[in-house]
């Protein structure tokens, strides 16, 4: 589709905004920011991994362009921000959506871990 998509901004911000509904389901944003409450660094590899195979599949049926694919992260990173998520977390995550949706119009292998 080369630089530019045929997708709306309101299907891409729409569909950010599912993504981090999805991933504040597992991971809530009290867990973030609740140094008593800790999470295994497992657990939320696995919560992110998945979150990000979503986006994935999204990249894959829709064939986001570069602009495309920034206007996902930045949605993403902002709607991040506005459920409560730590500057660190969204800083984590964000970088994780853009190697996952590169990696995978380049048509690299990005798969979740499976554990045993």
């Amino acid at each position: 589709m080369g630089l530019f998509s045929l997708f709306s901004n309101k299907e891409i911000n729409t569909f950010a905004k599912d993504l981090v509904a999805s991933l504040a389901k597992r991971y809530p944003p009290a867990l973030d920011v609740s140094p008593e409450k800790r999470v295994s660094e497992n657990r939320l590899t696995k919560v992110l991994e998945e979150t990000l195979a979503q986006a994935v599949d999204f990249q894959s049926k829709h064939k986001l362009g570069v602009v495309g694919k920034a206007k996902l992260g930045n949605e993403f990173r902002w709607q991040l921000k506005e459920m409560g998520y730590t500057e660190k977390f969204i800083d984590i995550a964000t970088e994780g959506l853009m190697v996952y949706v590169t990696r995978a119009s380049k048509g690299g292998a990005v798969e979740p871990k499976q554990q045993s």
